[in-house]
């Protein structure tokens, strides 16, 4: 039992040093996630503002015309998606795969975010308790400094775990709301083009 205990330990102590350097590249991450984000939040705004309305006031009649009144500069995945639906026209299958797509670049789109969500306080956990064996190891044996060191180690690790995680789960909140109210609009002009070629 002893060397089994010997084990799980130096396995433990052997997984501090990657998680620590996961901690690290997820904190990179969140922080590019988090410039990213305030770059397509102010990209969506832009082109929300202008295509919005439009969208709102189309009719069966005018659906053609939406594509001359599209923003020819965009990084918007909305505006990329709806372009291709429109240059689709009659072609009914293909404005279906345009949604699924659509749909699947926007998942893709948040896989950052989801991983940053899960992983941070998982990975903060293990950076957590993995150096309490040696500040316990440390403090029986009267050594403050290696006990000192160890917490230090393991109260880090949770905060960069937990800002990981906090930045992947606000992107994600935020940007499922983007992606299911711009489906809907694809949604809506899809349902229009197949009303105006029935």
């Amino acid at each position: 039992m002893h060397y089994i205990s010997d084990i799980l330990f130096w396995i433990s102590t052997g997984l501090l040093v990657p998680v620590i350097v996961l901690l690290i590249y997820f904190f990179v991450r969140a922080l590019i996630l988090a410039g990213s984000f305030f770059g397509q939040y102010i990209d969506r705004q832009r082109v929300m503002k202008r295509v919005q309305p439009d969208i709102d006031a189309l009719t069966v009649a005018e659906v053609g015309q939406l594509a001359d009144k599209l923003p020819t500069k965009s990084r918007s995945l909305f505006v990329l998606y709806l372009k291709q639906m429109l240059a689709a026209g009659d072609n009914i299958p293909k404005v279906d795969k345009i949604m699924a797509e659509y749909e699947s670049a926007a998942d893709k789109d948040l896989s950052i975010s989801k991983m940053l969500t899960k992983m941070g306080p998982m990975l903060g956990l293990m950076g957590t308790l993995i150096p309490m064996g040696p500040a316990l190891v440390g403090l029986s044996t009267g050594d403050i400094a290696s006990m000192a060191y160890n917490m230090q180690v393991a109260f880090a690790t949770t905060v960069v775990g937990l800002f990981s995680s906090a930045v992947g789960f606000a992107t994600q909140q935020a940007k499922q709301r983007w992606y299911m109210s711009e489906l809907n609009d694809l949604e809506y002009v899809a349902n229009l083009i197949k009303a105006k070629n029935a």
